[in-house]
């Protein structure tokens, strides 16, 4: 994947060589100058433009999966508890009945 920071560069320096190696007066030369520094001006902020709607899809993204993990990590560990809940009440019972055995009655 070519870097955007390249393709600008390279655009500055193309435009540089041109405007320096044409053999033309000095007004056509500003003119092409002003209109180069102008594509390449619009270039950049269409470049930024598109780097900022890739950050802001990707936080949203990231947001998204965040969210959607920790609810399904909310719901496994729901379950995960009833059952620990269920395992200890079990236990409970079992050491109740137990207990039953150690009582006399008189």
């Amino acid at each position: 994947m070519i870097h955007k920071g390249a393709i600008v560069l390279g655009l500055l320096v193309g435009a540089g060589l041109g405007v320096l190696l044409a053999p033309e007066k000095g007004k056509v030369t500003r003119d092409k100058l002003k209109k180069e520094g102008k594509d390449i001006k619009d270039q950049i902020t269409e470049d930024f433009k598109e780097v900022k709607e890739d950050v802001n899809k990707a936080a949203k993204s990231g947001k998204e999966k965040f969210n959607e993990d920790f609810k399904d990590f909310r719901s496994k560990a729901s379950y995960k508890t009833e059952q620990a809940i269920t395992f200890l009440e079990k236990q409970l019972a079992t050491l109740k009945e137990k207990n039953k055995t150690y009582q006399h009655t008189s």
